[in-house]
C-alpha cells in the first residue's frame, strides 16, 4: 500500500519521511492551513529530497494558471486539487493531477471510478482535521484507484489495510503539533513500516 505524507513544512520531516518509507509528500498551498508552506519554502525542501519520491502540490481555490506555475517553479510531480472544479478547469491545467473527494455522502465515494483519487471526509477547512470517512461506504466500491485520507492513525490503520486501498493519505495523525510531524510510536516511522507491512502480506 502506497503512503503519502502530507502537510510537510520542514526539511527534517521530508527527511524522514522520505527515509521511513513514504512514497509521496504532500506540500499545502492553502494559506488558511496551519500546514501552509511558501513556494519558496517548499522548492528550498523538494531540491534536497532523494530521487524517487513524488512531490504532490495541494491546492484549493486557485486558477489553473497559478496551480501551473507554482508546480513547475518548486518541482512538483502533481497537483492535488482540494476543491470541485469544472471541465474548463481541467482543460487548462497542464500539470499531472490528482482529485480529491470531500465524501459526505456514500454516493460521493462512486465518483470518478476510473481514476486514482483520494477520498477524505468532508470539513469546511478542507482537509487535515482528523475526521474520518466511514468505511462501511466502500463496502461494494472498486478501491484498487483510491487513496483514503481522513483521521488516520497508528491505532486504526489495521482496519483500513484490509479494505484493499491502492495508498493512505496522512496529516494529523502523525503529528506533534499542527505542521510538525512526531517521533513517537504514533509517527511517519511507524506509520509507514505497518502499510509497507501491509502491501508485502497482499503481494505473497
Amino acid at each position: 500500500m502506497r503512503v503519502k505524507i502530507c502537510g510537510i513544512t520542514n526539511y527534517e520531516d521530508a527527511k524522514f519521511a522520505s527515509d521511513n518509507g513514504a512514497d509521496a509528500l504532500g506540500f499545502v498551498f492553502y494559506e488558511k492551513s496551519p500546514r501552509y508552506i511558501t513556494p519558496q519554502k517548499a522548492k528550498e525542501i523538494i531540491s534536497l529530497l532523494p530521487p524517487f519520491i513524488s512531490k504532490v502540490a495541494l491546492f484549493v481555490n486557485q486558477p489553473p494558471q497559478k496551480i501551473d506555475h507554482i508546480c513547475e517553479y518548486i518541482g512538483a510531480d502533481y497537483a492535488q486539487i482540494h476543491f470541485e472544479a469544472d471541465k474548463n478547469f481541467y482543460t487548462q491545467l497542464k500539470t499531472k493531477h490528482i482529485k480529491v473527494i470531500r465524501a459526505s455522502s456514500q454516493d460521493d465515494v462512486w465518483k470518478y471510478p476510473n481514476e486514482y483519487r483520494i477520498v477524505d471526509a468532508f470539513v469546511d477547512e478542507y482537509g487535515g482535521s482528523g475526521k474520518r470517512v466511514n468505511l462501511e461506504w466502500f463496502e461494494c466500491v472498486d478501491k484498487s484507484k483510491i487513496i483514503l485520507a481522513g483521521g488516520l492513525r497508528v491505532d486504526n490503520l489495521d482496519e483500513v489495510l484490509k479494505l484493499g486501498f491502492y495508498g493512505v493519505n496522512v496529516s494529523s495523525g502523525v503529528e506533534s503539533k499542527k505542521g510538525k510531524k512526531g517521533s513517537d510510536c504514533y509517527s511517519v516511522s511507524t506509520f509507514c513500516i505497518l502499510s509497507m507491512r501491509s502491501f508485502t502480506s497482499v503481494s505473497s
